[in-house]
């Protein structure tokens, strides 16, 4: 063995022995939740307070399956339609050019965020305090009659009593809508001043008016910002039709399930039969807006990348190989 060949055989590095890193708090974390959650298993099977068996028999009756579907599901899918559309129109005036619409809107979304929804529930629930009759005419005609002299001068097409309109389920509605429009207006708003200004200027420059940029072009594109805290404010929404309960509309869920706790006696049943139907709604419309965020993110984030790369790649192949190429 030569000089050189010695040096080269003693100059080379021992194979590295690797210890892997001890993680004892992940352990320690792992057996604090396996023995909590044992506890809690526990609880469920020997506590007799949860009354499985009554509590089963007792939540798929007609009325509380009435009551999910008219007062909770349509009453959440109502509200919603009206406070996302109405939202949008307060969105459009926050960022419009005239100072009237702005501050109309301002002070639209100021009310309706700072009063709670069981207080605004609560009110009107009351509103046939307040009117009695509503009619449709030439407003102020009364003071305008004896401004000329004539007593009880009515100019009116037609009207209702309040109590004809103003149902609970309506005064539910309405309560629910108008304060979910507020919000839903920051949420547009926010989204639409998302989207760059150089798509609505191209737009404008292509001959499209206003409201065909904002629908076609603005909207789309703001989409992928909007529906995520829609979609969170969908699941308050539904959780939120429990408030319905001090309007009070009776044809609701948890309304109807409180009936049957005080009913027979067995409150703490139904409170959980409660949870347990709003944790499967929930679980639903969590499903729902997983697919819609995919959708609306399309072309954006690792997959556009993707697309873009490959897209990239065909061309560089097409143009040294003298052809075309092209990936859909």
């Amino acid at each position: 063995m030569t000089i050189t060949e010695a040096t080269t055989e003693r100059a080379r590095p021992e194979p590295i022995r690797a210890v892997p890193v001890r993680h004892p708090g992940r352990w320690l974390a792992v057996a604090v939740l396996a023995v909590l959650t044992a506890m809690f298993v526990h609880m469920l099977v020997t506590n007799d307070a949860f009354q499985w068996a009554f509590m089963v028999d007792n939540m798929f009756r007609p009325p509380i399956i009435e009551g999910l579907v008219r007062g909770t599901v349509v009453m959440t899918i109502c509200a919603m339609l009206l406070g996302v559309t109405l939202g949008v129109v307060i969105a459009v005036m926050r960022l419009s050019d005239n100072p009237i619409l702005r501050a109309v809107a301002w002070l639209y979304t100021w009310f309706f965020r700072a009063v709670p929804r069981l207080v605004l529930l609560a009110v009107f629930g009351n509103l046939g305090i307040l009117w009695s009759r509503i009619e449709f005419g030439v407003p102020f005609d009364t003071q305008i009659g004896r401004l000329f002299g004539i007593d009880n001068l009515e100019l009116r097409a037609f009207g209702f009593t309040s109590r004809d309109v103003l149902t609970g389920f309506m005064a539910g509605l309405l309560g629910l809508a108008l304060s979910e429009a507020a919000y839903m207006a920051e949420i547009v708003r926010a989204g639409i001043q998302s989207v760059e200004g150089g798509q609505a200027e191209a737009a404008t420059a292509l001959g499209m008016s206003r409201g065909q940029t904002l629908r076609r072009v603005v909207l789309p594109q703001a989409m992928r910002v909007i529906i995520p805290p829609t979609g969170n404010e969908t699941i308050a929404m539904l959780k939120d039709t429990s408030l319905l309960l001090y309007v009070p509309v009776s044809m609701e869920l948890f309304f109807q399930l409180d009936a049957v706790g005080k009913r027979t006696f067995q409150i703490f049943p139904m409170y959980v039969a409660a949870c347990l139907w709003y944790l499967l709604l929930t679980s639903v419309l969590l499903v729902g807006q997983y697919f819609l965020e995919r959708h609306f993110s399309r072309g954006y984030g690792q997959q556009a990348r993707a697309r873009m790369k490959l897209r990239g790649f065909a061309a560089e192949q097409g143009g040294g190989g003298g052809g075309t190429g092209a990936v859909g």
